[in-house]
């Protein structure tokens, strides 16, 4: 502990700072550089975000945080949701308020608005009220409260959602924040002052479950964005004007590939030819390059008995997104829709004894699973009700784990590179040592099954980032964020390293010693799952697949009638090499048919005409790039780049 007259501020670069006894942030940044302290927004003090002007009552260590930090945009975006807060009690004051949190890219605010719902119309003059109060410089004040004193606050201003949220508190700090006249129930971490705040946007407006549940009141959420420059928001609204051309959900209804339907069932995709077309070639790439590398293909039922997954430990902790038990006339008897593949693997290992050197065995299957995901979390393809991984279980020996293990990053990074994924960050994610009871089984196995995950890493050559706290229930995992063309993150590809199933489920396999020995248990998926790889594909080239990908690779354009016979045998002759082609053969101006060739995003046009017939040759346009030339039909097959699925380096 510090002595009363000193408090020791320790930064992250290890120097120490001695302040006095009521000193603060701002009272730091003055020992520091004058270029942070013209960027710092707030601080993070032993892991909580604060405010340059809280004082320091113990000894601390502290980060300045930037515009260039996470922690800092979070500061910056939550202060940013009590403007909007308070701009919608100025102009709406029978608002109820719920929560307003700051989150990846800006922030929120869910609105109880009663009898008067919020139109997307009335958004500008909301802007407009918070453009007028941000003309102000005004700080924000932190203010602390008994749990009696916020709860008479809230029973005053007639706020059911701030009061049950005070509910889960316990007495003692209890914190509001005020700018101006505007109060509000907030924990904390915001900007010095308003000021900070030069341009704010409005995006769009949404409904959502007070505190998610379908069963309470829907709300309405706010979505905004703000910035330090008025460049950076218009960069922002440039980035969401391509993502948006971009969009899976856009693409995939162009281009014909897949649909939903509510006599079906929300979030259950339904795929149209060419969608399944993509689906097939996918599962076929994969399938084949598995089979190379000694993985054995099976198959699992769709449904499992309840008891299946309560033995996994998957079902005390996702049974609030399973789907509802399945009951049969056998009053013992209830299924669950298959809600993860793993289970089932353990069982397919465990109908057969297993030797020493039969080990490492390797279960690979394209498994339909089905999680009940809210109706207001459901997204095109990336967040549905079904789908399907390309699930795999390596079973191995204590020796063999760090082979295998690598041996699967290597397979995960081939894929990445076969379609284009050249950015991407490796998290190794561990459990939290302060949140034990989310996992389960023994520390001294995650011990090992830790330590194993950071050898093959670090034996692999590959650059890792290390979390706490996002490991799975049920072992450590390393995922693979990848970035798409427009530099947003995803998370695909999964790798995990688990000796808790094996135990549950009682496999074993029989050593040199003729002894009964736990095999331990490796979960991968480089695709995750085929309906959210295939809407990241879209979006990260805008719908222009590989050629081997593509349902459709060229299409052949007559510029009249009277040349569909010369394009017949031109398709014929493509057909012959395997390539996917078809005839145009609507009578239509040439420019209307490439206008529609460019937007269903096929690869290749060729037209042809009196001089193409004369000469057997074709005249070339490629997607997106124009005109490329008028070269024989032989020239034509010979450059083209490959029209079936990469051959595996396995």
């Amino acid at each position: 502990m510090a002595s009363l007259a000193q408090l020791h501020i320790t930064l992250p670069d290890g120097t120490i700072h001695q302040l006095p006894p009521g000193s603060t942030g701002n009272t730091l940044l003055k020992r520091l550089p004058a270029s942070l302290a013209k960027k710092a927004l707030a601080m993070e003090v032993n892991g909580a975000t604060w405010e340059l002007s809280r004082t320091f009552t113990q000894d601390a260590q502290v980060n300045f945080l930037t515009w260039e930090d996470d922690a800092g945009k979070a500061a910056f975006w939550h202060t940013s949701a009590h403007l909007l807060a308070e701009a919608l009690e100025i102009l709406y004051p029978h608002i109820q308020l719920g929560i307003g949190p700051p989150i990846a890219n800006g922030f929120y605010y869910d609105v109880d608005f009663g009898t008067h719902p919020l139109r997307s119309e009335e958004l500008p003059k909301i802007e407009a009220k918070v453009k007028q109060l941000l003309k102000r410089k005004r700080p924000l004040e932190r203010i602390v409260l008994s749990k009696a004193e916020a709860m008479a606050h809230f029973i005053h201003h007639h706020n059911p959602y701030k009061l049950e949220l005070l509910e889960g508190l316990a007495d003692g700090e209890i914190t509001f924040y005020r700018q101006g006249n505007f109060v509000d129930l907030c924990k904390g971490g915001h900007l010095p002052n308003t000021s900070y705040i030069k341009a704010f946007k409005l995006l769009h407006i949404a409904g959502a479950y007070w505190r998610g549940d379908s069963n309470r009141k829907q709300l309405t959420r706010i979505y905004g964005i703000s910035f330090p420059k008025q460049r950076q928001l218009e960069a922002y609204l440039h980035f969401l004007a391509e993502a948006q051309k971009r969009d899976h959900r856009k693409i995939g209804k162009a281009l014909g590939l897949y649909t939903f339907s509510e006599q079906v069932g929300s979030g259950l995709p339904l795929w149209l030819p060419k969608g399944a077309f993509i689906r097939d070639q996918l599962i076929d790439f994969l399938k084949k390059t598995q089979i190379a590398a000694g993985y054995q293909p099976v198959f699992t039922p769709h449904i499992g008995h309840k008891n299946l997954y309560i033995t996994s430990g998957h079902y005390e902790k996702y049974k609030e997104s399973t789907f509802k038990e399945i009951k049969t006339p056998h009053p013992t008897e209830s299924f669950l829709l298959k809600p993860m593949n793993c289970p089932h693997h353990c069982i397919l290992y465990s109908a057969i004894p297993h030797s020493y050197k039969a080990l490492p065995i390797r279960f690979a299957e394209f498994g339909t699973v089905y999680r009940y995901e809210q109706s207001g979390e459901l997204h095109g393809l990336t967040r549905v009700r079904g789908f399907t991984q390309d699930d795999a279980h390596i079973f191995c020996r204590p020796d063999q784990v760090k082979t295998e293990f690598m041996r699967v990053i290597d397979l995960v990074l081939y894929v990445f590179q076969q379609f284009g994924f050249a950015d991407f960050q490796a998290q190794i994610s561990l459990r939290d040592p302060k949140k034990a009871n989310e996992y389960i089984g023994d520390p001294a196995l995650w011990d090992k099954a830790e330590k194993a995950i950071l050898d093959a890493v670090a034996a692999s050559g590959l650059k890792a980032n290390t979390v706490l706290g996002e490991a799975a229930f049920y072992g450590p995992k390393l995922d693979f964020m990848v970035q798409d063309a427009l530099k947003r993150s995803w998370q695909l590809g999964t790798v995990q390293i688990d000796y808790q199933l094996p135990i549950r489920f009682d496999l074993t396999y029989i050593g040199q010693d003729n002894e009964k020995h736990r095999p331990i248990m490796i979960h991968r998926a480089p695709f995750g799952s085929l309906e959210r790889f295939i809407a990241i594909l879209l979006e990260h080239t805008a719908g222009k697949l590989p050629l081997w990908l593509s349902p459709e690779q060229v299409v052949i354009l007559p510029i009249s009638t009277h040349y569909v016979a010369y394009a017949q045998q031109v398709a014929q002759a493509l057909d012959k090499h395997r390539i996917r082609v078809q005839v145009d053969e609507r009578d239509e101006k040439v420019g209307r048919k490439i206008r529609d060739a460019e937007t269903a995003k096929i690869p290749y046009m060729l037209l042809v005409g009196e001089k193409e017939a004369q000469h057997n040759s074709v005249a070339v346009r490629k997607q997106g790039h124009g005109q490329q030339g008028n070269i024989s039909l032989a020239a034509f097959i010979d450059s083209l780049p490959p029209i079936s699925a990469p051959q595996h380096p396995f």
